[in-house]
């Protein structure tokens, strides 16, 4: 007969950490959320309407935190990728889905390739002071005629024997720091009949002449963040700034969407955990009819639902990176955690202003500026429905 204390006690109330984290990983997380709360979130309602400063990125290079998994002969603390998923996640205490956007596309989406592809000098001129804070980088794929087709990207980059430099020519638009960066990860074609084999990477510095931020965009969310439309007008660049190989340019940008995709569903589940909470506090607070609105089935059948659909969405972003973390590189799972992180996100984010009612469509409490931020991930580093057709081709349909 089994004693008592042999019987495991049920917990309601959520279990211990995942078995990815670690003791560190908490300290971590419990340092930059202390960060993001104490020196971000107070002026997140003035960066929606200036757009956060480049002193973000200086302060958060001195702290350590744009290489927390970076290699540490190049300035990074030399963490796993768990650590990237717990600065992905802390960031959203910032308060400002734009800020967490800039962040990510500096740490994750321009920096990887530069350490995967790019020579030691590259890494010396470009990486080193961008872990530090002090070069701000941005990525340049998306045309005005060419988003999800990459295929179809017209910047091009033409050979000059004479001088030993390529002359590039073209539009990148919808580029995240692009009025700040100090330099593009820029996708071109140097070769127009060579199909996926005619695209090269280049390391453009953004005071180059001929590189031209023609227009600094309006958005329906992330305000914080600066977007730009940029041209590109005769400008020269050294062979030295081919990042990679020659040619395979599409191959490369394809091996970083990967990392870009799952950062993003990491910050998706975090930015819908988040307004879960703010939307529970709310429905405990609010009142109706004589009692708080979260004693009301109907309100707590509807916060059962979306804790289900962000755990699930957690266990499959978690249990992926697990896969990327041990040497893995599990394109259908990755497409799948982006794909159903980025859609409940966006449906936790209107179930919460549903709850909150009309104080739910108003700026003053937060959860509309949740829900504009979040509809951008359908549709940035892969629209829902790219993501539906690279799952469905995993299958060989």
């Amino acid at each position: 007969m089994a004693t008592e204390s042999k019987v495991l006690k049920p917990e309601h109330g959520g279990g211990k950490r995942h078995f990815i984290f670690t003791e560190e990983h908490e300290q971590l997380r419990e340092t930059i959320r202390a960060y993001a709360l104490k020196e971000l979130a107070p002026h997140a309602d003035e960066w929606e309407e200036t757009t956060f400063p480049d002193s973000v990125f200086h302060r958060m290079g001195e702290l350590g935190f744009l290489g927390l998994d970076k290699p540490e002969e190049y300035g990074g603390q030399g963490g796993d990728y768990y650590t990237s998923l717990v600065l992905a996640e802390e960031l959203v205490h910032a308060n400002s889905g734009g800020l967490a956007m800039g962040v990510a596309v500096h740490t994750d989406m321009a920096m990887p390739p530069i350490l995967a592809f790019g020579t030691q000098e590259q890494k010396q001129e470009w990486l080193v002071p961008a872990i530090r804070g002090e070069k701000i980088l941005c990525l340049g794929i998306t045309e005005p005629d060419a988003g999800s087709d990459v295929a179809a990207i017209r910047t091009h980059a033409r050979y000059d024997e004479v001088t030993d430099e390529y002359v590039i020519n073209g539009a990148k638009t919808y580029i995240t720091n692009g009025h700040r960066a100090d330099m593009i990860v820029l996708v071109t074609k140097t070769d127009p009949d060579a199909g996926y084999d005619g695209f090269t990477l280049f390391l453009v510095p953004m005071d180059a002449p001929g590189v031209i931020r023609e227009k600094r965009l309006e958005k329906l969310g992330m305000h914080a963040s600066d977007t730009a439309l940029l041209a590109f007008q005769d400008v020269r660049v050294p062979a030295t700034a081919v990042l990679g190989e020659k040619g395979k340019g599409f191959y490369h940008i394809m091996w970083e969407l990967q990392g870009e995709r799952l950062i993003g569903a990491a910050g998706c589940v975090a930015g819908a955990q988040f307004a879960l909470d703010k939307t529970i506090q709310f429905a405990l607070e609010r009142t109706a009819f004589g009692r708080p609105i979260g004693k009301f089935q109907v309100t707590r059948h509807k916060v059962a639902e979306m804790a289900t659909k962000i755990e699930a969405a957690r266990q499959l972003v978690y249990m992926t990176a697990w896969r990327f973390q041990n040497g893995e590189y599990p394109v259908r799972e990755i497409s799948m955690a982006k794909l159903y992180a980025a859609q409940i996100s966006v449906a936790v984010a209107d179930e919460c202003i549903q709850i909150h009612g009309g104080a739910g469509y108003m700026k003053e409490y937060g959860i509309e500026r949740i829900w504009r931020d979040m509809r951008l991930n359908r549709i940035g580093a892969g629209t829902d429905e790219i993501m539906l057709d690279v799952i469905g081709r995993s299958y060989g349909l």
